[in-house]
């Protein structure tokens, strides 16, 4: 398991992962940025550790979401 997740990121940072990194970098960079506005937004009404969870699971929620048409070299 070990082994694949170097590998993929052997295969990603050289550039030969995915067809299109420009796209995946902006989808993962969309999401990531969605989590973080949903997070303060929650933490001004929420406890921090609650909106720190609701911010994650919102993120992680986005994510297939946002990456449903990569394609893979």
């Amino acid at each position: 398991m070990f082994g694949m997740a170097m590998n993929s990121a052997k295969l990603f940072f050289a550039g030969k992962l995915f067809k299109d990194n420009r796209m995946v970098i902006r989808q993962l960079a969309i999401g990531t940025g969605a989590g973080l506005v949903v997070g303060l937004v929650l933490g001004q009404f929420l406890p921090l550790w609650l909106a720190a969870i609701a911010a994650g699971a919102f993120a992680g929620f986005a994510q297939p979401i946002l990456l449903k048409d990569v394609k893979y070299a």
